[in-house]
């Protein structure tokens, strides 16, 4: 073949690859094109001189041509990124060159053919002392990704998960916020717990980036910020909710309080339990604080519970401390009832704790692994496949968060082509008008100021395991 004409074929080829575009683009005008500028290169001569070279270069072309398309079409599994880089499913839309003349596409198939993916980023503590919370986001929204991409993504779009550790610090969680920022993410599921969310939730809002919570449950999250939304209860909701149950199912008369000061989660919640404790048919004997500064010995708080003879410490805390209560509290021949609210979803889980102690143990949470509905089961049956663990609340808060998000998005129209305050912009609004059944709640629906609807559920540790309390 006449090198002038795999000059033109090399130069042509070298420029796609810079321009970052498959040779699968290639279509056979580009080919006659190229032949009639050797046409007229030689006057018309390589028509007659090399009629078979030319015939066996289309043959080849048209062969390069059809593998490379074939190619082309596989699409990326979901995965998660540990903090690293980004990961989840990642199409590139595969071309078509077919017959331009068919029907215009639907969304679904425009949003597969675009290449296009919404990116959604998730900040929690998948290391330290609030680990198991942050794990289980992590894995619920990741559950729910791969699910939604396999099912064909949202509108056709195809989402991209990054999940990032803040080791339950604040200024660490908003440096992974910078982070998914650069990683170029769209939404945030998180933050997973109250402090770090209320921290990050400022950077979102300045940034009009739409934020679903899964666990953070602090007021002050959603305070101010319309861009903020929650799939768990606020901690007002959870301490009156905690109050109304143990007064009118007459779970005790003399109940102490041991909560942490210094977070807002705890205090919040206590603050809320005290005031409807007034209306209910039981005695606050006694409420003791500790700080984040002072919290492995609680001795002195439980032996003053002991002496007002409480017969129920209610515990507003999280999962680790609440295990070092019942811990010092059995070694000091103490046996009330112990009940908390949702961060104590995870205390089966503390390295070296003797699970035993936490019999009998009751808490509100909207959700419970042991239900007999057919979407739990699905659920928790798909957690244990691809995680090797039982799901807890967080875990299916995650999940709801993700496809809460689909729905917002599927009303509102939002496309990843969109701009990060437009598309905020746009499910703000939708927020307003979905309501998801989902696995922590039938019908979920949201306030104007972000906080969600729906009613919680009474747990009970029982040999070993959550148990739904009917």
């Amino acid at each position: 073949m006449p090198p002038v004409f795999y000059r033109n074929l090399k130069e042509y080829k070298k420029k796609r690859r810079k321009d970052k575009i498959s040779i699968s683009k290639l279509t056979m005008a580009h080919i006659w094109g190229m032949i009639a500028l050797e046409i007229n290169h030689r006057g018309g001569i390589i028509m007659r001189k090399f009629k078979k070279e030319i015939s066996l270069f289309l043959v080849a072309a048209m062969t390069m041509l059809m593998l490379a398309g074939c190619g082309g079409n596989d699409a990326a599994d979901a995965g998660t990124d540990n903090g690293s880089q980004a990961a989840g499913t990642e199409t590139e839309g595969a071309s078509s060159e077919a017959d331009t003349s068919s029907d215009a596409a639907d969304s679904e198939s425009a949003g597969a053919a675009s290449g296009e993916a919404f990116k959604i980023g998730a900040i929690g503590p998948s290391t330290g002392s609030a680990a198991v919370y942050g794990l289980a986001v992590q894995n619920g929204a990741d559950l729910a990704v791969k699910e939604i991409n396999a099912a064909g993504g949202i509108a056709g779009f195809q989402i991209e998960y990054n999940f990032q550790d803040d080791e339950c610090d604040n200024e660490k969680s908003v440096n992974a916020y910078n982070t998914l920022k650069d990683w170029g993410m769209q939404m945030l599921v998180g933050t997973t717990t109250s402090g770090c969310c209320i921290a990050v939730a400022a950077e979102s809002a300045n940034d009009n980036l739409f934020q679903l919570t899964p666990s953070g449950s602090s007021v002050d999250i959603i305070s101010g910020n319309d861009n903020v939304f929650q799939v768990c209860f606020t901690d007002p909701n959870q301490g009156v909710g905690a109050a109304e149950y143990i007064g009118s199912n007459k779970v005790a008369e003399k109940v102490a309080v041991i909560y942490d000061s210094s977070d807002v989660y705890s205090s919040g919640i206590y603050e809320k339990f005290a005031q409807e404790a007034a209306n209910q048919p039981f005695e606050i004997v006694s409420a003791e604080a500790f700080t984040a500064d002072n919290k492995t010995d609680f001795s002195v708080q439980l032996q003053k519970a002991k002496d007002a003879g409480a017969d129920l410490v209610f515990l507003p805390i999280y999962y680790t401390e609440a295990s070092l209560i019942l811990t010092q509290a059995n070694s000091m021949g103490y046996e009330p009832k112990f009940f908390g609210c949702d961060g104590l979803d995870g205390i089966l889980n503390v390295e070296n704790f003797d699970v035993s102690l936490a019999e009998g143990v009751m808490l509100l949470t909207p959700f419970a692994a042991d239900a007999e509905d057919e979407a739990t089961k699905s659920f928790v049956t798909a957690y244990k496949e691809a995680y090797g663990d039982t799901p807890n609340q967080f875990a299916a808060d995650a999940y709801d968060a993700v496809y809460i998000m689909k729905a917002a998005i599927e009303k509102c129209g939002a496309t990843p082509s969109d701009s990060v305050s437009d598309i905020c912009e746009k499910m703000k609004g939708a927020m307003a008008e979905i309501s998801v059944d989902g696995l922590t709640g039938a019908a979920m629906s949201w306030d104007s100021d972000g906080a969600v609807n729906k009613a919680p559920k009474a747990m009970e540790i029982v040999n070993g395991n959550y148990s739904l309390i009917q």
